[in-house]
Parts: C-alpha cells; structure tokens; sequence
C-alpha cells in the first residue's frame, strides 16, 4: 500500500501533507470498514460467503484503479498551485474506487481471519496450540505477500508503468479468492446468532441500578428481550466493557505505523537508494521491516514460544497481553530512533546534497518496529478472538483492525493540528510538516512527539492490563449462565431478608405500643398485673424467637452476599 502515497503525489499531483492525510484516511476507511465485514458474518452470512462477496467489490476497485492509471485522459493538470488538482471526473473516479476498495478490503479482512480461527477449538490444548500457531502463520502470509507487492510489483510500477503495478494486484487478488471458494468443502462452519450489536443494545436498555439487574424479571410482566435480557447477554457486555481499555491503548501505536507509511517512505527519497549493487525503489522501503517479521516470525513459533512455553505453561509461550505491552514498547523507541535519523539525514543534505547518506539508516527505525508490530498484532488478534463470546468472534476479531483505523485517522489529526499550531507559535511562521520538500519540515520533532506519546500510553496499557482477568476457556456458556442465575438468586433473598427486617421492626413497634397499654391499665387495676406479667412474658419469648430467626436469615443472606463475591 506505500506505493499509494507515490501515486498519489506523482500522478495524481498532491502535494506533501495532502498525499499522507489521503492515504492515512484511505487505510483508516479500510481497517473502519472491518467492523461491517465482522459484523455481516457473525449475523447475516457464513464467513466464507461474506469473505467472497467482499471480495468482489474489491477486485472492481482494483479494476477502477487500473483503468485510471492507464488512461491519461483520467489525470489532473501538472500544477495548479493547490494542494490537489483533482476536478470534475477524474475526482469522481478516483475517490469512488478508493471508497470501493476501501470497503471490500474491510469486509474481507473482517471475515477472512475468524474463518480460519473457526478451524480450531480453544477449549482443547491441542487446539488452543494451534489457534497461537494460527495468527503467526495468518502474519506471516499476509508479510510474504506484502513483500511480493513492495519489490516486485512496486518495481514494475515506477519501472513500466502504474497501470501494470495495479493490474498485477487484481489478477493476484481473482487468484486469491478463486483458491479460497475452492477450500468450501474442507471448512468447518460455525453457527450464526443474533445480531451482536442488538443484543448489547437490549442490554444497554434494560439496565436499572446494574448489570445483573436487567435479567430480573419484575412480577405480572412478561419477558421482552427490550426490557429483560438473558444473562449471557449481560456477561456479554461485560466482556466487551473490559475490552475497549485493551483496543484504545494500542491506538497511539498504530499513529506511530502510519508515519512509516508515509513520511518515512518520503524520507527514502531524499537517501541513497543505492546498497551495494543493488537499487531500492523508494516505495520499496517498507519492505525493511517485513524482511524483518519474515525471518522473525519463524523463529518466534520454532524457538521462542516452545522455550517459553516451559517456562510459563502457557500455551502461546505468553499472555496475548505481554505480546501487546512488549510491542507498544518497541513502538516507542523505534519514533525516538526515527527522529535522530531524521536529524542525521537532513544534516547532510544541507552539508552535502549530492551526497545524501543510505537507504539502509531507514532500517532501524522499520526494523524495531517490524518486530513491535510482529508482537502486538498476533496477540491482540488472538486475544479478541478468545475472549469474544461466541457469537461475537468475527465483529472482536475485527477490532484489531479497528485499533488500526483510529490510528491512522488520528494520524491525520495530529498532522493539522501541529501544523496548525507550530505555524502560529514559531518564529518563522511555518509548521513542521508544511512545504512541497521534506527537506523544510521539522519532520524529527513530529517523531519525538509521537515517541513521548507512546511512553505516556504504554503507561495507561499497564494500568489496564493488569486490570484486566481473562475469561475462562474451560467454562461454557452455559455453566457461565447457571452461575449468574445463582448471583441472582442470592441477590433475592438478600432483598426477602430486608423485606422481613422490615416487617419485625413493625412488630416490634406494636408490641411497645401493646406493653405501654397494658402497664397503664396495670396502674388502675392492680388485680390484673399478674395477667400482664405472664403476657409480658409471652412477648418476651415471642421476641427471643423472633429474633432467632431474624439472625439466622441474616447468616443466610450474608452467605449468598459471599456467593455473590466468589461469584464474580
């Protein structure tokens, strides 16, 4: 996908900031999009016919894409001194296939992942194995292909023409799916439930003084999944409650990976290109950090997680959660590592322009986050797919990919809003990020900035994450259900218990009321003081017997109080 940020400023004419914000909002349409393609499959449509029908909508993007590339007619002007020269048609066109592309990559990204989770059975230890050896190999494929695309057909981009590069992308796409249909027979089809997004809503309408609350049915009313809900709904929500700290902490570090996406790639155009003999195209750089994983993410399965797996017993070798919290980490020294980079590059340009330093000092900052993202993308995909309830995995799943689109929008956020106020604070009146050349920019302290960032939030993470208690795979739906039914039941009689105190109170008022009489009467008729003794004995007894049983429905409601908290 880098060599959309060279198409969009060599032939589609956007200038610096324009061509970074397009692409950063394409790839934050595409990765939002995932959402929809979560949630079609786990409501309306298997995985797999999802996965396909998505599909298609991406191979006519990818046409569209093609056609404009090749046809000149379909480019703006050269110059029109704006920020972009797109008009009439050629706008049409082009925003029309980028939107198109946008939701088929969506929807298949938010199908294609779960389909293959399904295959596996977390419940089992072979299968909770093979589900961790699953997301590794899933990166590992898309990294292979990503390689592919940055090398080879980036080459024949810049070297013949874009159109061929975009063509070369279709075709492998058709290819694609055609071998994914063919696998129908073979996969294993999980059943479809209700639409996940209406039953949170049910819940979020039945709520009263709390969670628990809104699967009691009141007494004369009849169930209404609007106003009751079931406990597993409830359980539900709650699982997805403890979830969003999990996806909002790794947003800052999908900010971090779309600056590598874009500026860092026009920083290599301004670097030698030249390593050794051989000649890296510019929209090649990212594969610094791909070569990186694809060498990296073996070794992980092979020799790391069976190492760690003895250690800890854990069947991915770690928690999904160390996974995430080792990435954010890398994450931030690899924006420190970028900005001194940065310092260096542009330092001798202005030394020397015709002699820039090499390509290969892009390396460090791609490869240390290469390994960050390796880290933090299998484990929160495996986590959102664990922790999901079971008619929620594709809509969870997907939520990685939503991590990833707030990342990349908010990329584009923290561009016009530091451009916006470096330009009114500095001295020279222009912002860091401003300017047709890279060379102007203060591109060093926008890393920075972004590096401080991630040191602040991987310190919200730790918060969270220690926070957060992971579901227990061996416990089923049902057993989940029964024991949020007995938390119920305590809670009633906790509430009968309070009812009876209530009503003793009252007695114990009438027995006063009654004694006070009766003393009174014993002043005027001093022959029926011995009656009142005996009654007032009777009392006496009737209260001590009383009592004992108030004391005994207390211990019973302080037990269920403690089932309550065991429990939960």
């Amino acid at each position: 996908m880098s060599i959309f940020v060279l198409y969009f400023k060599n032939v589609m004419r956007f200038d610096l900031s324009q061509s970074a914000n397009t692409f950063t909002n394409y790839m934050g349409s595409a990765f939002l999009l995932t959402v929809v393609g979560g949630f079609i499959s786990d409501t309306y449509l298997s995985r797999l016919t999802t996965c396909l029908s998505f599909g298609l909508l991406q191979i006519l993007a990818l046409t569209m894409i093609t056609i404009q590339a090749f046809s000149k007619k379909l480019h703006p002007e050269a110059s029109c001194g704006k920020s972009t020269c797109l008009r009439g048609g050629e706008a049409l066109m082009f925003y029309s296939s980028l939107c198109l592309l946008a939701l088929g990559g969506g929807g298949v990204r938010g199908s294609l992942a779960p389909l293959g989770a399904d295959q596996f059975d977390p419940k089992d230890k072979k299968g909770a194995k093979g589900l961790a050896t699953y997301f590794n190999w899933l990166l590992l494929s898309i990294t292979t292909g990503a390689i592919v695309g940055v090398t080879a057909v980036v080459w024949v981009s810049m070297n013949k023409d874009w159109s061929w590069g975009f063509l070369i992308g279709t075709i492998t796409s058709s290819l694609g799916f055609i071998a994914l249909a063919m696998g129908k027979p073979f996969y294993i089809t999980r059943p479809r439930g209700t639409s996940p997004v209406t039953r949170v809503a049910q819940v979020s309408l039945s709520l009263s003084m709390s969670l628990d609350k809104a699967a009691i049915l009141p007494d004369g009313k009849n169930p209404d999944p609007w106003t009751v809900c079931t406990v597993t709904q409830i359980e539900e929500v709650k699982i997805l409650t403890r979830m969003f700290p999990i996806l909002a902490s790794t947003i800052i570090m999908n900010t971090c990976l779309s600056q590598l996406q874009t500026f860092s790639v026009m920083q290599g155009y301004y670097m030698d290109p030249q390593l050794g003999s051989l000649k890296v195209p510019t929209a090649s750089i990212p594969v610094i950090p791909l070569v990186f994983m694809s060498i990296l993410i073996p070794v992980y399965e092979f020799l790391v997680v069976p190492f760690a797996r003895k250690i800890t017993g854990h069947p991915a070798g770690i928690t999904q959660l160390q996974r995430v919290g080792v990435g954010l980490v890398l994450s931030a020294i690899s924006m420190g590592i970028a900005g001194i980079i940065e310092v260096k590059r542009r330092d001798q340009f202005f030394k020397n322009p015709r002699k820039p330093i090499s390509l290969f000092w892009l390396s460090f900052q791609y490869g240390i986050f290469g390994i960050a993202d390796m880290f933090t993308m299998v484990g929160l995909l495996e986590f959102f797919y664990k922790e999901a309830p079971s008619g929620m995995k594709s809509l969870s799943t997907s939520f990685t990919s939503l991590s990833l689109s707030f990342g990349f929008f908010l990329s584009t956020v923290f561009v016009d809003i530091v451009n916006s106020i470096t330009q009114s604070a500095t001295p020279s009146k222009k912002g860091w990020l401003k300017g047709q050349t890279l060379n102007d920019s203060k591109l060093n302290l926008f890393y920075w900035f972004l590096g401080i960032l991630s040191c602040i939030n991987f310190a919200n993470y730790l918060f969270w994450a220690s926070w957060y208690k992971y579901k227990d795979n061996n416990t089923t739906e049902s057993q989940m259900e029964t024991k949020a039914l007995n938390v119920s039941s305590c809670t009633s009689k906790i509430e009968d218990t309070k009812e009876e105190s209530k009503v003793r109170e009252e007695l114990q008022e009438n027995k006063e009321s009654q004694m006070e009489t009766k003393v009174l009467s014993g002043s005027s008729c001093t022959s029926k003081v011995e009656d009142t003794k005996e009654e007032s004995k009777v009392c006496e007894e009737l209260e001590e017997n009383t009592e004992s049983q108030m004391e005994t429905k207390v211990l019973n409601g302080s037990l269920c109080t403690s089932n309550v908290e065991d429990t939960k």
